[in-house]
């Protein structure tokens, strides 16, 4: 390679042939026009044009459509660009990228536009992947806030029978991002976004811990891009809230990186380990229970300092207890492992079986397996998580500071649903997490009970 991934601009990143690695891919992503800066909004029709889009699908909520919205109708409008408008209907609580949201937006696809162009930040830059990509159409999206990573990945967190899932899509070719705009981000969406981020720590860590005893592809460049990402965003967290222009343009392109990180992997593993699952599965709760959850960053934040004390309390393990773990697995019994998933998911615990009848990672000789790559490698795997791992009071400092939520307890969240959310997390999807490894050691339960929920 001619210059590291890390050292590379976002021009180099995402130019057209792609990146020959020294893993062997040529790491390739969709996005082709960027701007980040005080008034990008006027950038809006320059992006249409430099792609040859001659009629975009402006998708917007009644937050986005104030904050943003209405800019970006005017300067079409002024470049005599013909645009169709949606604004997704109201419901309360916060909107949730589900089959509602995307009957609706289905429901107002207008066949005369080339483009969609998303107005706002996660669940409406999800929802407006998966429709142009079902449409054979491409996205763009104006950012609203610096609030999460998956501006530019190539999936879409969405909800899908009530299950939190990934669909592989494709990231917008176009990204546009106003500090003018950014900086009318509530304070909670500014913080959800340092907590998107923050779970880095945890992500590439547990990423190099799967690569040993998982067998999962792991491309060092692609990890360390994303820890000068975070570098970066921790090194401008004072002035991100305060809402100094520079900061928010730095933080902004860092959190697209991450997300070009994503799509160059082509797997959402540079970016979400255990932490992200906490949300999910806390999220999947507040569904069943019709209650309305905090925004996914908010949660990532909490479930980052959980996960960084769980592999804190490993790191003290000098060596790995072989026979307890074996003694865990002849214990292992599948109905009452059913009965517990039944507990934990409630009306979705079928789905939840089914993964299991997929990908068999309760089988004995899977986890005999598994267990001969911990055993043989701890001392490797120990390292890893000196290396990836700043001390739990650093980042718990970092986000006392900006006011960020600490525990589940900050949440509303109960000691249960913290407890089901890391027994459950090893289940939703064929993800090697740090609970995937206490459960292989025979130590998930003893961690479980030990969280420090409050």
């Amino acid at each position: 390679m001619e210059k590291h991934l890390a050292d590379m601009t976002l021009a180099e990143l995402t130019r057209d042939e792609g990146i020959p690695c020294s893993c062997g891919k040529i790491h390739r992503c969709q996005l082709r026009y960027f701007r980040a800066e005080k008034g990008a909004v006027r950038f809006v029709p320059d992006a249409l044009r430099s792609r040859g889009r001659k009629r975009p699908m402006v998708v917007m909520d009644e937050n986005t459509r104030k904050a943003a919205g209405l800019q970006v109708i005017s300067v079409l409008d002024e470049a005599g660009i013909p645009h169709t408008d949606f604004v997704f209907p109201h419901r309360e609580g916060k909107m949730e990228p589900d089959e509602y949201a995307m009957g609706a937006l289905a429901m107002a696809m207008d066949p005369r536009c080339d483009v969609i162009l998303a107005v706002g930040s996660g669940v409406i830059n999800d929802c407006c992947k998966v429709m142009a990509h079902a449409c054979g159409l491409t996205s763009m999206v104006v950012c609203t806030a610096p609030s999460m990573d998956g501006y530019c990945s190539n999936s879409a967190s969405m909800i899908q029978n009530h299950i939190k899932v990934s669909l592989y899509n494709a990231c917008p070719e176009a990204i546009i991002a106003d500090t003018d705009i950014l900086a009318t981000a509530p304070d909670i969406m500014l913080q959800a976004g340092l907590g998107d981020m923050l779970a880095k720590y945890v992500s590439v860590c547990e990423w190099r811990i799967a690569h040993i005893v998982h067998g999962d592809p792991y491309c060092e460049e692609i990890a360390g891009m994303v820890r000068a990402c975070l570098k970066n965003i921790v090194a401008h967290a004072d002035g991100l809230m305060k809402r100094e222009p520079e900061a928010l343009k730095a933080v902004l392109e860092g959190l697209v990186i991450s997300g070009i990180s994503m799509a160059f992997a082509e797997i959402s593993r540079p970016a979400s380990g255990l932490e992200h699952y906490f949300s999910h599965i806390w999220e999947m709760q507040a569904l069943q229970k019709g209650q309305p959850s905090d925004l996914h960053g908010i949660q990532v934040g909490v479930g980052t300092l959980l996960t960084m004390w769980i592999i804190e309390h490993m790191l003290n393990m000098e060596a790995v207890d072989k026979d307890r773990a074996e003694a865990a697995m002849r214990a292992f019994s599948p109905e009452k492992w059913e009965k517990t998933m039944q507990e934990i998911f409630g009306p979705i615990a079928p789905s939840i079986l089914e993964i299991e009848k997929q990908v068999g990672k309760n089988k004995p000789e899977n986890q005999q397996e598994r267990l001969k790559q911990i055993v043989g490698h701890w001392p490797e795997i120990r390292q890893i998580i000196k290396e990836e791992l700043p001390p739990r009071q650093q980042v718990w400092e970092l986000m006392k500071s900006c006011n960020m939520p600490m525990t589940p307890a900050d949440l509303h969240l109960t000691e249960k649903d913290t407890v089901d959310a890391l027994i459950g997390s090893r289940e939703i999807r064929d993800k090697y997490l740090t609970s995937s490894l206490l459960w292989d050691l025979g130590l998930l339960e003893e961690a479980a009970e030990k969280l420090p929920c409050a």
